[in-house]
């Protein structure tokens, strides 16, 4: 998989006369970079396209205000990291977005704490109940007592052992035996020869001349542009490979 320094790739088809992309050609894991970007929450994105003053909006600018709102003004049981520095949920491949650190996308347990209850109770073996908290100390609804015993968490990189190291192939949202078509506007379904045929139909190509091959990698740098352009644009690809930004 790709991170911050490598590039996945992309074949394009482009119509030159209209200087614009019919569809492109990508493997499993381009295709799972794409699903991944339904994964990040908003305060995830912002941070990302605020990087470089490309936030469209004033969602940037809720972010910077709660990062510099002093913590005099927040309540004690609320943490502002929670919101600036969300915990993502994560597949079983840790790098299907390499927009991301990896810490994040494993779910930063490193930083992050939680805390059980483990008064016994005669309902539960283990322990009181289901109840868990972010915040050491609070009372457990159901027994009372102090939820003050931290938990352990487990990496996501001990799930799904029996997939063989370093194969990709149980990893991520789609399957890699097959080659797919992505939309100009990301679309994603899988590709056949008779599919390519009706794409040119529906394009209504009468000349294949004035069709061009292209293959572009996607780094860390296109990835962020595919991003921004997926929440403005219905031509994203176009946008993205074809104009000059």
């Amino acid at each position: 998989m790709a991170n911050a320094n490598s590039e996945l790739g992309i074949k394009l088809l482009i119509d030159k006369k209209a200087n614009k992309v019919l569809f492109g050609e990508a493997n499993k894991d381009l295709v799972d970079f794409i699903f991944s970007l339904l994964s990040l929450p908003l305060s995830a994105v912002t941070k990302l396209l605020t990087k470089d003053d490309i936030m469209v909006g004033s969602i940037g600018q809720v972010y910077s205000s709660l990062g510099k709102l002093n913590e005099t003004y927040i309540l004690p049981n609320q943490k502002v990291s929670s919101l600036l520095n969300p915990i993502l949920s994560s597949t079983i491949n840790p790098n299907a977005n390499f927009l991301l650190p990896p810490a994040i996308n494993y779910g930063a347990s490193n930083n992050r704490r939680l805390y059980v209850c483990t008064n016994r109770n005669y309902h539960y073996n283990y322990g009181c109940c289901a109840y868990v908290s972010e915040v050491n100390g609070v009372i457990c609804p159901t027994c009372k007592a102090s939820i003050n015993t931290e938990a352990k968490f487990v990496n996501s990189k001990t799930v799904g052992s029996a997939v063989e190291a370093g194969s990709s192939e149980g990893k991520g949202y789609v399957k890699g035996v097959v080659t797919y078509s992505v939309m100009d506007d990301l679309t994603v379904v899988p590709m056949s020869t008779i599919s390519s045929i009706t794409l040119l139909n529906k394009f209504q190509i009468k000349d294949l001349g004035s069709l061009e091959e292209k293959t572009v990698g996607v780094g860390f740098d296109e990835g962020l542009k595919l991003l921004k352009a997926s929440l403005q644009s219905k031509t994203v690809l176009t946008d993205v490979f074809l104009k000059k930004n």
